[in-house]
């Protein structure tokens, strides 16, 4: 697929139907019209020519085509209304003063130099039978002329000619907003060659294991490890974080992020079309595309609203005449301005704008929505479920007590095995000193027992390693009891070993509690989320221990990832649910639960899986995410009411015929620049 910037785009309605004409050429059946992002994708062997001709024929054209402008919206547009606007002004000075075929010749230049677009756009769709929102105008136009309305038919025109210009205006600032956000990505990079040389090179060119130079004030070009240097850098274009955070040698870097002082030497990780920043704008761009259930039922009436005008149209020029012995011309001129009301540009605006400023807001956050209908659910959820390790809690446990019954043997196992996972308690057995001390063994198998642990055969005898329900195959003695009911009390995760015959020791690991996770129930909780649960494969004393400390309202212990599962699927019955995690074993949960919600800085099955991540190693922002959405439902539906509202009302105006011409464009005029202002005001919220 072949990819194209557009410009002049400025109804929804129009795009989709360039689509469908563009879907109708010689190899076009898969081409896509991004009207949020303006941009085209098409096969390569698409006749490019005609594909032209059909943006044309709405004003809209290929960024990349020499002297290409924009002739919907542009400064063009906005100098024609304003020539219009003034020789209209000028008709009501002369009046009087010149000949009546003068001010007709007026009228029609002011008609022709604010409209001429419309009209001829109308006359093709009346050729071809299709009724849109410039057919409808061209039909009022022609009709206003042939009974005489001079001035109402030249008002309409330089009306809908700042309709337009102000429509494609509101969504411009959407879409400029959104391409702030795109900016972010760096252009080149400074690679270092094996002889020490360095060369200037284009971020697509970089390799996994190239080594590049990161100058202060230069962004870090992909996902990278620091080599040498030590900096402060500036990651807020990918976690919302305002902060810049210290890196020395060892630690990770996010493509995109800014190196705010000193010189870094970095290892490329990932290619950069691979890399956080990569994923993120990609993410981004996808979202704006996603229609939500909101979207497709306002573009799906629209199309049947458009025809169904046209029949009370013609219904109220023909029946008051009819039966209640109505002028004809008057009832012509209110089935006119029937026509104007009837346009769904506002209904068909009511949504883009605030799905696209709302997934702009959270994405300068750090936080990526991937599609408008996930915004959308996320404002209706009305209960969590939280992993606890690395979600709640920092995900970096520590040991903080130690029963040996067998020195000799405890910590040389627990050294063996351990060193083969990269689970965090392991990490955190493996830095107790006195594992790290002990003799070192090598084991001829290791296979991981779901949910308990792991078993592990070292110098021909079989080991287990984890939680107690690994003791299954012992009878474990009353002192060995008691110590496992002491460590459980004290709220601390058990890493039992044992052989065939008997308990080797244990470890008692804890967990430190996130900051931001002892207020986060209370804001959620205030938002109108009704229930906050955690979901942990830790024993009860463990998690009641946490959940106590946060104030989370349901827990569930001792679940196997599959039991997860099961309990996403039984809670999602009476609410809707969201569920947040960071794991691997966390990604069947995510993909279950109504909304799938990952830490960023999580394993990539989550990020993948779920509807939602936070690119930040916290919750913090989660519950600005939620004032979002829920922002963002509101607004759409306030849009919805005032478009129709305001089309009603004006309908209502028919039945004692006091609708004109003016009045009508003037309240769709109102209901299209109301949505999109109202839409903005998202983009203008405040973080709490």
């Amino acid at each position: 697929m072949k990819e194209y910037k557009l410009q002049g785009l400025s109804c929804a309605n129009c795009a989709a139907e360039m689509e469908e004409e563009i879907r109708k050429l010689n190899h076009g059946e898969d081409s896509e019209l991004q009207f949020s992002s303006s941009k085209l994708r098409v096969q390569n062997g698409v006749d490019m020519e005609k594909v032209r001709r059909i943006l044309k024929s709405d004003g809209a054209s290929l960024v990349d085509d020499e002297g290409a402008h924009d002739h919907s919206h542009g400064p063009n547009m906005k100098q024609l209304v304003i020539i219009s606007s003034l020789i209209f002004g000028a008709t009501f000075l002369l009046e009087g003063m010149v000949a009546p075929f003068i001010m007709i010749g007026m009228y029609l230049a002011a008609i022709a130099i604010s409209g001429y677009q419309t009209f001829w756009k109308g006359l093709k769709n009346l050729s071809r039978l299709k009724f849109n929102i410039d057919t409808l105008m061209t039909i009022a136009l022609i009709g206003a002329v042939a009974i005489g309305e001079w001035k109402e038919a030249t008002l309409v025109a330089i009306l809908f000619g700042l309709n337009e210009y102000l429509e494609g205006l509101g969504m411009e600032k959407a879409r400029s907003s959104m391409e702030q956000l795109l900016k972010v990505a760096p252009k080149q990079a400074t690679r270092l060659l094996a002889d020490g040389t360095e060369e200037v090179v284009g971020i697509e060119d970089l390799k996994e294991g190239d080594l590049v130079l990161v100058k202060a004030g230069e962004k870090i070009p992909s996902d990278g490890v620091v080599m040498a240097g030590y900096s402060s850098v500036n990651e807020a274009a990918i976690t919302g974080e305002s902060l810049p955070v210290d890196k020395k040698p060892g630690e990770k870097l996010f493509g995109g992020s800014i190196n705010n002082e000193g010189l870094l030497k970095v290892e490329i990780s990932k290619a950069y079309n691979d890399s956080s920043l990569a994923k993120i704008l990609q993410l981004v761009e996808e979202a704006q595309e996603r229609k939500t259930p909101t979207e497709l039922f306002i573009n799906r009436f629209a199309k049947y609203y458009t025809p169904l005008i046209m029949v009370m149209a013609g219904l109220v020029m023909v029946f008051p005449p009819l039966l209640f012995s109505a002028t004809w011309g008057g009832s012509f001129y209110q089935g006119l301005a029937v026509l104007i009301v009837g346009c769904p540009c506002a209904l068909i605006l009511s949504s883009p704008i605030a799905i696209l400023s709302g997934i702009t807001k959270n994405a300068r956050n750090g936080i990526l929505v991937k599609g408008g209908a996930f915004l959308e659910q996320l404002g209706k959820i009305e209960s969590i479920a939280f992993d606890k390790t690395g979600t709640l809690t920092k995900g970096e446990p520590k040991v903080r007590a130690v029963n040996v019954y067998e020195e000799g043997r405890f910590f040389s196992v627990a050294q063996a095995v351990e060193r083969n996972s990269s689970h965090p308690i392991a990490k955190a057995i493996l830095e107790d000193s006195r594992v790290q001390q002990a003799n070192s063994l090598e084991p001829s198998s290791v296979d991981t027992i779901p949910g308990k642990g792991v078993r592990a055969v070292i110098e021909e005898k079989t080991y287990y390693v984890g939680s107690e329900q690994t003791l299954t195959h012992l009878t474990v003695s009353e002192d060995v009891k008691a110590d496992i009911d002491k460590l459980k009390e004290d709220g601390f995760t058990l890493v039992i070993i044992s052989d065939e015959k008997e308990v080797l020791g244990m470890f008692g690991v804890a967990d430190e509690v996130r900051e931001e996770s002892r207020t986060l129930m209370k804001r959620l909780h205030s938002l109108g989320i009704k229930h906050t649960i955690m979901l942990t494969g830790d024993h009860e004393k463990t998690a009641g221990k946490v959940a106590a400390e946060i104030g989370v309202t349901d827990v569930h212990a001792q679940l196997l990832p599959d039991q997860k599962v099961e309990k996403v699927d039984e809670l999602k019955r009476n609410s809707k649910l969201a569920m947040i995690g960071d794991g691997i074993n966390d990604a069947p949960a995510l993909a279950m639960a109504d909304l799938g919600i990952a830490m960023g800085k999580g394993t990539d099955s989550a990020i993948e899986t779920a509807d939602i991540v936070l690119m930040q190693d916290h919750l913090g922002k989660l519950p600005n995410a939620f004032r979002i959405a829920k922002r963002v439902n509101a607004v759409v539906k306030w849009n919805i009411g005032i478009a129709l509202g305001l089309k009603v009302i004006a309908l209502l105006l028919t039945i004692p015929g006091w609708l004109t011409l003016w009045f009508a464009i003037l309240a769709d005029m109102g209901a299209t620049i109301l949505v999109t202002l109202i839409s903005l005001t998202i983009l203008l919220m405040k973080d709490e």
